[in-house]
């Protein structure tokens, strides 16, 4: 009980962007019983948050070693070896993660979004649409396949999942340059460099991630 209770103090430190807290409540939670995957997997998330992705990674380990069917874990790890441009792991645990929780939308848009990176795009169109279909109306998932179709070389299509996605989020940066690259590519000048121009103010390295996708 005591373990749980450390871990569910943790999990609102983390909440409120208090990692350090909440990292010390998982320790206890961990030493109080370390069969209890839980800590090791929140602990894992406070140390990504933190930037910190090998810890992370260590955590997300021990709480698959104790619990092998934890999706969360598999998900979070994935995650994380995405943010280290580890695009290979990432795959290999999103494949784990979905083979355990197959009717997770956000999970099959995460796998879209991570082919799309590496190139594999028409595997990337199906972990989209399968998305699409399990939640049909989520900016993020939208996004995911504009990319994979700016990635293809389909203006329109790209144009069209951009202009959903930013109907449901306006503020959504990728979904608002990936419209304005698409627009470019059509000859609508002005309209590509407006888009550009305000995704830009809402995230300042939006360019810098797009040349990481291999988008220039």
């Amino acid at each position: 009980v005591l373990a749980s209770a450390y871990n569910n103090r943790g999990n609102a430190f983390t909440s409120e962007g208090r990692y350090d807290l909440a990292i010390r409540d998982y320790d206890q939670s961990i030493k109080l019983d370390p069969r209890f995957a839980k800590p090791f997997n929140n602990r894992g998330v406070a140390h990504q948050k933190r930037g910190e992705y090998d810890y992370a990674i260590d955590d997300f380990d021990a709480a698959i070693s104790v619990e092998p069917t934890y999706a969360n874990a598999f998900a979070n790890r994935a995650e994380t070896y995405q943010k280290k441009g580890d695009f290979p792991h990432a795959l290999k645990d999103f494949d784990e993660a979905i083979r355990l929780k197959p009717t997770s939308a956000a999970l099959w848009n995460e796998r879209c979004w991570t082919r799309a990176i590496v190139g594999e795009l028409e595997s990337a169109l199906a972990d989209c649409n399968e998305a699409l279909r399990l939640e049909p109306n989520v900016a993020v998932i939208f996004d995911s396949r504009g990319l994979t179709y700016l990635k293809l070389g389909q203006w329109e299509s790209a144009l069209a999942d951009f202009n959903s996605a930013l109907q449901l989020d306006p503020k959504l940066a990728g979904a608002r340059y990936g419209r304005g690259y698409a627009k470019l590519k059509k000859g609508d000048v002005v309209g590509g460099k407006a888009d550009i121009a305000a995704a830009r103010i809402i995230e300042p390295n939006i360019v810098g991630e797009f040349d990481r996708y291999g988008l220039h």
